[in-house]
């Protein structure tokens, strides 16, 4: 049997996807109404980063940058997807 993983709160990693997503100017709310990004696709980024290991890493970044950053991290499990989403 494999290693279980255990799951981050689930609205802890709800608004850190948010949040890393609108430090580089990109509305995951706009990004599904405009069809670039189904509910599906939004939940499988929650819960990868539910999974993530670097929480703290990830809120630190989010306080210091500030926002107006060009791209997420290559850290961040969900950094290819929202970058694709953002450019």
């Amino acid at each position: 049997m494999g290693i279980v993983t255990p799951l981050g709160d689930p609205v802890l990693h709800f608004w850190l996807t948010r949040s890393v997503a609108r430090s580089i100017g990109l509305s995951l709310t706009e990004a599904m109404s405009e069809g670039k990004l189904t509910p599906q696709g939004y939940s499988e980024m929650v819960t990868r980063c539910r999974q993530c290991p670097l929480v703290s890493q990830c809120q630190q970044w989010l306080a210091t940058q500030g926002g107006g950053c060009d791209q997420v991290p290559a850290t961040c499990v969900n950094a290819q997807t929202l970058n694709a989403l953002k450019h």
